[in-house]
């Protein structure tokens, strides 16, 4: 479904920079409490996120930096937007290190499944944001260790030193 909008900034910090959907093509694709959309911007690559109400009966999809200065954004510029229902089992794509390691270590799988869908996006999002597949290996071996050494109790910025401090070791 594409329509087009404008980039704009919302006042203050909460949110920040945004697109806004009409809500006829909110209502087209928005089954359920399911918000998870597949965005395309400028016929750019494909960015998954989710529709967020924004208190006056409408929504709008919110764009990172990073998204906006890969496809060239600016406040106020026209844009050309392409979205459709993700249909993925957890909202991100799975990268292949992580499946992979979760079909031979079945600890690691019931850890990974028993946390929350956010928490399982966050960490999908964690292991395939680098590009190289060593660097993603290497994530995943120390997010699924870490999990272990947790007993599967998440906490971010525990983490992100997990990663520091054991980089070296895997």
């Amino acid at each position: 479904m594409q329509f087009k909008t404008t980039l704009e900034k919302f006042e203050g910090n909460l949110w920040g920079y945004h697109i806004s959907v009409p809500n006829d093509i909110v209502e087209k694709i928005l089954v359920g409490k399911n918000r998870r959309i597949v965005l395309r911007i400028n016929d750019s690559k494909e960015i998954y996120c989710a529709f967020m109400p924004d208190g006056n009966a409408g929504w709008f999809i919110n764009v990172n930096k990073e998204v906006r200065k890969e496809v060239g954004l600016v406040i106020g510029q026209e844009v050309k937007a392409e979205i459709r229902k993700d249909e993925s089992k957890y909202g991100l794509p799975m990268p292949e290190e992580l499946l992979e390691l979760l079909q031979i270590d079945d600890e690691g799988n019931k850890l990974f499944h028993n946390l929350t869908p956010g928490k399982q996006r966050s960490l999908l999002f964690i292991i395939g944001k680098p590009k190289n597949s060593d660097t993603r290996l290497r994530k995943a071996l120390m997010t699924i260790d870490y999990l272990k050494a947790v007993n599967g109790k998440i906490d971010f910025p525990e983490l992100n030193n997990f990663f520091k401090d054991r980089k070296d070791d895997y």
